[in-house]
C-alpha cells in the first residue's frame, strides 16, 4: 500500500507539530524546532544524537539520505511519524523535556560504547529468546574482555562475535569500511553478481533466449510465456531511479512498469502469474504492499506489525483504484535468497484472496525496519526491533517463510544441468489451476 501523500498525512496548519516527541518502541526522542528536527537515540544509560532533518512542508522534514518524515499531530500530548516506504506509521507523545544526558556529550571510552551496544540490544532486540540466546550470559562472558586500552578494532571484533550467534541478516556492526554482517547458515546473500549469473540463466534456459521486458534499472522484467501465463521478476524494491533516491521516486518507477507489464489487456487474458523474488535484497515494504494491491479485488489483511512496547498495528492491502488488477492464480517463486522487504512481500501475498502457491525454499528470515544506532565512539550498529504477525499471531523470523512445495534453488547442479526446477514446477502449478485441479495453498 502506497503511503499517503505529504497533504493527505499532514496536521492542520494551526496544530503545531514542534516539540519533543517520544517514539515508542523505537528508543528515540524527536526534538522538532525552528523548521529542523533531531533525533536522539536513547537507552537507560545513554542519549546519543542521530539523524537530522530539515523541513520542506507543513509537518514533512527531510533527511541527509533523502528520507522523508512527516509527522502529524494526533490530540494534544499524541501523534505519528510516518517515514517514505515504510509499511505503517510510528506513535508519538509529547515529553516536557529531553531524557537525562542528552544535554552533554558521553565518553567516548571503550567500555561505555560497550554498554550501550550491550543495552540497545537488550531494550529493542524481540528474538533473543526464540534463538536461545542468554543475552545477559554473553555480557558477562565479553564485558570482562573491554577495557580503557581496547582498540576499535578488537572492540568491532569483541562486537561481532556477540551478534554472530544470532544469524540475523538485519543486524550489522559498522566502523568506518569495518561491516560485519551475518545471514542464516545455508543462504546466499543477494548481490550483483547472483544476480546477473541468475538473469542469464533465466533467460537462456526459462525465456528460450527472449530478453524480457526491463524496467526501473534493470531490477523489474516481464515477459509473457507459452500458454498464457506471465512472468514478473522483481529482483528489489529499491535503486529503481539511479539519480533520484526518494521513495517517491522509486514508486514512480515501480508504477510505470506495473502499467506497461499488467496492462487491461494481459490482465484480462493472464492464465497464470509467476512472480520470481528468489533473488530479492529488499528495499522498501510499501513498494511490495503496492504491487499486492493490483492482485487483488477485495481489501484483506497484509500482516501486523509491532515492537515490543507497542500494539500490532494492522497493515491493510486495499484493490488498487483506477488500474487494472490481476486476480488470478500466482506462483511465487522464493529462496533463502528473498531477503527483507522481498519477504514482507511474501507474507502480504498469503493471504491474498484466491490462489497463491509458493515455490522453491525458505525466504532469509529477516522483516523488521533496521534501527540504527550510534554509538559513543563512532561505531555503529543495525538491529531490527520489529515483529511481522501473521494473521495467527507468529512469525517468520529466523527460519523464513517456507514454501508450498519445496524445490532446489539455483544450486550448482542446477546450473550445472541447465535446470530450473522451481520455474518448471511453477508452469505446471498454473497450468493444473487452469485445470481446476490446484486447491486453494494459502
Amino acid at each position: 500500500m502506497a503511503p499517503a501523500s505529504a497533504t493527505e498525512r499532514a496536521a492542520p496548519r494551526s496544530a503545531s507539530v514542534e516539540g519533543l516527541w517520544r517514539m515508542e518502541g523505537y528508543g528515540a526522542v524527536l526534538a522538532v524546532d525552528g523548521g529542523r528536527m533531531r533525533e536522539y537515540q536513547t537507552t537507560d544509560v545513554s542519549c546519543v544524537k542521530g539523524f537530522s532533518a530539515r523541513r520542506t512542508a507543513h509537518g514533512e522534514y527531510r533527511a541527509a539520505d533523502g528520507t522523508i518524515l512527516t509527522v502529524r499531530q494526533e490530540g494534544a500530548r499524541r501523534g505519528s511519524l510516518h517515514v517514505a516506504g515504510s509499511a505503517g506509521d510510528r506513535q508519538l507523545r509529547r515529553v516536557a523535556e529531553l531524557p537525562a544526558g542528552c544535554d552533554h556529550t558521553m565518553p567516548e571510552d571503550p567500555v561505555t560504547a560497550f554498554d550501550v551496544f550491550w543495552q540497545s540490544f537488550e531494550e529493542n532486540y524481540p528474538f533473543f529468546a526464540a534463538k536461545g540466546i542468554d543475552w545477559h550470559a554473553v555480557r558477562d562472558t565479553y564485558r570482562p574482555k573491554v577495557h580503557a586500552d581496547t582498540t576499535r578494532d578488537e572492540l568491532f571484533a569483541v562486537f561481532s562475535e556477540m551478534v554472530r550467534p544470532l544469524y540475523d541478516a538485519h543486524v550489522g556492526v559498522i566502523d568506518g569500511d569495518h561491516r560485519f554482517y551475518q545471514v542464516r547458515p545455508g543462504t546466499t546473500v543477494p548481490g550483483e553478481k547472483l544476480d546477473t549469473k541468475v538473469k542469464d540463466h533465466i533467460v537462456r534456459r526459462d525465456l528460450k533466449g527472449h530478453k524480457p521486458q526491463e524496467f526501473a534499472g534493470g531490477r523489474i522484467s516481464y515477459a509473457d510465456l507459452p500458454g498464457g501465463q506471465g512472468y514478473l521478476r522483481i529482483s528489489g524494491f529499491a535503486g529503481y531511479d539511479k539519480k533520484d533516491p526518494t521513495y517517491a521516486a522509486q514508486l514512480a518507477a515501480l508504477d510505470k512498469a506495473l502499467d506497461t507489464a499488467l496492462t487491461p489487456a494481459r490482465t484480462a487474458s493472464l492464465k497464470g502469474l509467476i512472480i520470481d523474488v528468489r533473488v530479492n535484497g529488499g528495499g522498501y515494504d510499501s513498494l511490495g504492499l503496492h504491487i499486492a494491491e493490483r492482485l487483488t479485488d477485495k481489501p484483506y489483511l497484509a500482516y501486523r506489525k509491532r515492537t515490543q512496547y507497542t500494539r500490532p498495528q494492522p497493515i491493510p492491502v486495499r484493490p488498487a483504484r483506477d488500474t487494472p488488477r490481476y486476480t488470478g492464480p500466482v506462483a511465487l517463486l522464493t529462496s533463502g535468497s528473498t531477503v527483507s522487504a522481498g519477504e514482507t512481500f511474501t507474507q502480504a501475498l498469503i493471504d491474498r484472496p484466491g490462489r497463491t502457491v509458493r515455490i522453491g525454499e525458505a525466504t532469509q528470515g529477516v522483516f523488521s525496519d533496521v534501527l540504527e544506532r550510534e554509538l559513543p565512539n563512532g561505531m555503529k550498529v543495525g538491529l531490527p526491533n520489529e515483529e511481522f504477525l501473521t494473521s495467527s499471531g507468529g512469525t517468520f523470523d529466523g527460519p523464513g517463510i517456507p514454501p508450498h512445495l519445496r524445490t532446489p534453488v539455483f544450486t550448482q547442479k542446477e546450473f550445472e544441468k541447465n535446470r530450473d526446477s522451481a520455474f518448471d514446477k511453477a508452469v505446471k502449478v498454473l497450468r493444473a489451476s487452469e485445470q481446476g485441479s490446484l486447491t486453494s495453498h494459502n
